[in-house]
């Protein structure tokens, strides 16, 4: 543990919890900084979550019981809420105080926001050279839409992430269902703040870590943003195409075929014979053949040969393949998927039934492996959420309690960063926190 830290919430016994007796102050809401925050949580980190007076907007984004959400109690959990009027001038004494004990502050405001309030990045760095300041925005910081605001659905279509994905309904791109866009930005960010911290050990010197939504969604797509320079010709082509399309009203499907390279095209065709999924006897299977020799064993668990895979054959390879999927889904349809899964992973093929979530509580692999974490959340009562995502030893990462309910615990953290009773009567009497709603 470092010596120069200490903990917000006391002094507590030397743990094999890499990050305890780190103090972090979380100006976060929806998912990417709680995210992150909740990793260091789990690494024993202390995090002090700074909300507005009504909360964080996921707390009610479909509660569960309590005026709490799924979305919140899974992102929200081992941290110290404060509620804060922090547009307030007479919060400002509050904010450096929390900031003072820090030696991380985590923030996604509205662009141009934190600088108003006088802590954006730079502006804290100034003042505590040994800070480490992370920060997510929409767009990045500079450009004609740094101004914007983001959300995972648009960063999805911004990104070029929803085309790269292919998903398609009612015959419109469809974003990923889960906030991946959100989710990646947040890990990416805790990945960054523990460079950052590791650069500190080694030259005391703390850092600002920034990165963007629009970002974290390019590097999930970033095979579909590669190009080579010789591809300049064949690139411009297809922008034509695009346009030809867009100008006939023709489908997001056809527009998104218009604009696939040649080696796409195939490999799109191929994986949906070998990389995708297939409705069963009795529900559905995925399966993954990322390999010629998987690919081989997969056909001969099927009793097909694939003359698509040998160097030699002439035909059109893309009506081919469309060909051999029909021809794979027929055949899998004959069986249940239990059928299948066993005899697939006979010849060790990555095979999988598509489960539902409803399915995975009392699943026995996923709690062999301690995956679920089940608490007492003290306004919703018995629950079971997902774990921390990585393990350290035996107890390095943990996950911790329900974050306690909104306001409950402001006069302790209060007391504790050095305001007085008087102060704290002052605060909760002109509106600019609360003891709970």
């Amino acid at each position: 543990m470092n010596p120069i830290v200490s903990a917000c919430f006391g002094e507590e016994e030397m743990s094999q919890q890499p990050f305890k007796g780190l103090n972090v102050v979380e100006f976060g809401q929806f998912v990417a900084v709680p995210v992150a925050a909740q990793l260091l949580a789990d690494g024993g980190a202390e995090v002090v979550k700074v909300e507005p007076l009504s909360g964080d907007p996921m707390r009610s984004a479909g509660t569960v019981g309590g005026g709490e959400s799924r979305h919140f109690i899974c992102r929200n959990n081992g941290k110290h809420c404060l509620p804060l009027d922090l547009g307030n001038a007479a919060a400002k004494p509050v904010i450096e105080a929390l900031i003072k004990k820090a030696d991380v502050v985590l923030m996604n405001f509205r662009p141009g926001l934190a600088e108003k309030m006088g802590i954006a990045p730079g502006q804290l760095l100034e003042r505590y050279p040994r800070l480490i300041i992370g920060s997510v925005s929409g767009y990045g910081n500079a450009g004609p839409e740094a101004s914007n605001v983001g959300q995972d659905v648009v960063v999805q279509a911004r990104s070029g992430l929803m085309a790269a994905n292919g998903r398609i309904i009612d015959g419109r791109p469809a974003a990923c269902e889960t906030a991946s866009v959100d989710t990646m930005a947040g890990v990416t960010l805790a990945f960054g703040i523990l460079s950052a911290l590791l650069r500190r050990e080694r030259t005391g010197a703390g850092g600002i870590i920034e990165t963007s939504l629009l970002q974290a969604a390019m590097s999930m797509s970033s095979t579909q943003l590669a190009k080579a320079d010789r591809d300049a010709v064949e690139h411009a082509k297809m922008l034509e195409q695009l346009a030809a399309k867009r100008a006939s009203g023709a489908s997001y499907a056809e527009q998104l075929a218009s604009v696939q390279p040649a080696e796409l095209a195939l490999l799109t065709r191929m994986m949906n014979v070998y990389y995708t999924t297939f409705a069963t006897q009795d529900s559905f299977i995925a399966i993954a053949c990322g390999s010629r020799s998987l690919q081989t064993k997969f056909g001969e668990v099927l009793g097909i040969v694939d003359v698509g895979l040998t160097r030699d054959f002439a035909g059109d390879r893309l009506t081919y393949y469309s060909n051999l999927a029909s021809q794979v889904e027929q055949l899998i349809a004959r069986q249940s998927s239990d059928h299948w899964v066993t005899l697939l992973r006979k010849s060790g093929i990555p095979v999988s039934k598509v489960y539902l979530p409803i399915e995975l509580s009392d699943d026995e692999q996923i709690n062999a492996n301690k995956m679920f974490h089940r608490f007492e959340h003290p306004l919703v009562g018995a629950m079971t959420i997902v774990g921390p995502p990585l393990s350290l030893d035996d107890d390095g990462f943990r996950a911790g309690q329900p974050t306690n309910p909104l306001g409950s615990e402001s006069e302790k953290i209060l007391l504790q960063l050095g305001l007085s009773e008087q102060e704290i009567n002052g605060l909760m009497a002109a509106g600019i926190s609360h003891k709970g709603l």
